[in-house]
């Protein structure tokens, strides 16, 4: 199993995914048990659409997303096969087209925690209200309110440690 950076992740994708699927480089995003490639499709061209321009331009968006992901399952799963292979790691895809983003088949991976009586209070609060149909997707949901909310903090967390990883990297090596 290949250890890659994300630099040379994006690489090997960049190599890899057919030239002419997207109008930019692909994206891609990592963490312990996935890679997400993203990729932007060109908009259709629409014409004049008057007063509905915004809903056309939304549902050809839709439309060219859903058609490339169909149009580009077989391929996409053979690249995904030999990445999962290569790097240990499940591969999932997204489409961008206009302001309309779709990912396809994301791993949902099970995270284990321990949580004392208040906490789950709180979960079980949320699934009472009908906020979440299960423990596990109230807990998914206070990880994205705490994600919108303190999203800077957390960007900053990322930096830090990737300061920490960059210093560990220069720092010497044993044999």
């Amino acid at each position: 199993m290949q250890q890659l950076s994300s630099a040379q992740l994006q690489a090997w994708f960049a190599g890899r995914v057919p030239d002419d699927w997207f109008t930019a480089p692909v994206e891609v995003q990592t963490d312990r048990d996935e890679i997400l490639v993203t990729g932007v499709l060109a908009e259709p061209e629409l014409g004049d659409t008057g007063d509905e321009a915004d809903a056309a331009r939304q549902v050809a968006c839709a439309s060219r997303v859903a058609g490339f992901r169909e149009d580009t399952r077989e391929k996409r799963m053979r690249i995904a096969g030999e990445a999962e292979r290569r790097f240990g790691r499940k591969v999932s895809w997204a489409a961008r087209c206009g302001d309309t983003e779709v990912a396809f088949t994301t791993a949902s991976v099970p995270v284990m925690t321990r949580l004392r009586m208040p906490e789950r209070a709180v979960l079980d609060t949320l699934l009472d209200a009908g906020v979440a149909r299960s423990r596990s997707e109230a807990l998914a949901w206070c990880v994205r309110l705490v994600g919108q909310h303190q999203g800077e903090w957390i960007d900053q967390l990322r930096d830090a440690l990737g300061a920490v990883r960059a210093a560990r990297a220069a720092g010497p090596h044993l044999a």
